[in-house]
């Protein structure tokens, strides 16, 4: 298979990300929007992509219309951003915001389970498709940030279209899952949803995504604590970024070493070391150094959650599968992230949220892993 259009995929769709997330809060201050408007524009998305991932892959996998509806789900959200710069009402743009993440949420799920098809035999090399999403991230920032100084803050929605619209050409050449075999659609869901070791993979997941919740959200906020610059608030971004590419490239040999749940507890481990290690620092060198561990978090999570999607999801039914996994992770686990890292930077500061969330992710994976010390008690997946 060619690797030219699913790393093409990913190399436009995070670029055009990179243009839009990071000046979206700047956008809603800049017409004058309050803090609690900006928090319920911002905190609405999780909410609505973990409905809105699983209803689009459940959707593509029991009619088989998979790139139709990637497709669809791709000219929507386009348009939404298009829209957002012409409107400043506070109702329109909470609903465009809603429509924006109903109709996004599936779009990775779709272009994972279409990658991991088109690589056939060859599925340990999803990472090395996957990096190009950092590249692209990577390489497009710092651009936008140029871009948005010089041409204003509409540009972040245009840029974002730019970038999605080439995602949505190379997307078209998707190969998605054909099985001769397709199991009943709701037959598929509940053993999926019965699966004891599946639930609690996804448990692991929503752990992972509590703990990356508070690095996304507050850690700029604990730098400016910090006195940290908004320069280095910036370079800790791209080096963070920089750190999944290694990572994502060899990959295919950490699949091959180690089973998916063994490198999601890896993970989970180093998510709770690395808000522990924000915890104790307090001077900007030594953020750059924690920024470096991310290449173990955020690409081992995706990486295992993937593999581990594609192997139990029952034939016909592996966007599905995806679709739960990305909604666990960026849904779920976000938006509890960010409502418990939010009481917590409250009631303790940044520190004591950091403190209390990293070390209670350590204690949850040791207790995780200390099965595998006990004779008899290691399972082979």
């Amino acid at each position: 298979m060619s690797s030219f259009f699913p790393s093409a995929f990913y190399f436009a769709f995070f670029a055009g990300m990179a243009f839009l997330m990071p000046f979206l809060a700047l956008y809603y201050q800049s017409i004058g929007f309050s803090g609690t408007q900006i928090g319920l524009l911002t905190g609405i998305a999780p909410l609505v992509t973990l409905a809105g991932a699983p209803f689009w892959t459940g959707i593509a996998d029991s009619a088989r219309r998979h790139k139709a509806v990637m497709v669809l789900a791709m000219l929507t959200v386009i348009s939404a951003m298009l829209l957002m710069p012409r409107f400043s009402a506070f109702a329109i743009l909470f609903a465009l915001v809603v429509v924006f993440a109903f109709f996004g949420a599936p779009v990775v799920s779709l272009a994972d389970s279409a990658t991991m098809n088109m690589l056939g035999e060859n599925r340990q090399n999803y990472g090395k498709i996957r990096l190009w999403g950092a590249v692209g991230w990577g390489l497009v920032a710092p651009v936008a940030g140029l871009v948005v100084e010089r041409l204003g803050l509409a540009w972040p929605f245009y840029g974002y279209a730019i970038g999605m619209g080439f995602a949505l050409l190379t997307a078209l050449a998707f190969h998605f899952p054909s099985s001769q075999v397709v199991v009943q659609f709701r037959a598929g869901m509940r053993s999926l949803l019965t699966s004891r070791r599946w639930m609690s993979f996804l448990l692991m997941v929503l752990l992972c995504g509590i703990g990356m919740a508070t690095v996304n959200s507050y850690l700029f906020l604990h730098m400016q604590s910090l006195g940290m610059s908004k320069t280095l608030m910036g370079l800790a971004l791209t080096v963070s970024t920089f750190s999944e590419i290694p990572v994502m490239f060899f990959a295919g040999r950490f699949l091959k070493r180690f089973n998916p749940r063994d490198l999601l507890l890896l993970a989970l481990l180093v998510v709770g070391a690395r808000l522990l290690l924000y915890a104790v620092s307090g001077q900007g060198w030594q953020i750059l150094l924690i920024q470096l561990v991310h290449g173990f978090t955020f690409p081992i999570i995706w990486v295992a959650g993937v593999a581990y999607a594609d192997k139990v999801a029952p034939p016909g039914l592996s966007a599905s599968a995806q679709g739960m996994f990305s909604s666990t992770l960026m849904g779920v686990g976000a938006a509890l992230g960010g409502l418990l890292g939010g009481i917590l930077l409250q009631a303790f500061g940044s520190i004591g949220m950091y403190s209390v969330v990293g070390a209670g992710l350590t204690v949850v994976g040791l207790f995780l892993l200390l099965p595998r010390f006990l004779p008899g008690k290691r399972q082979s997946e």
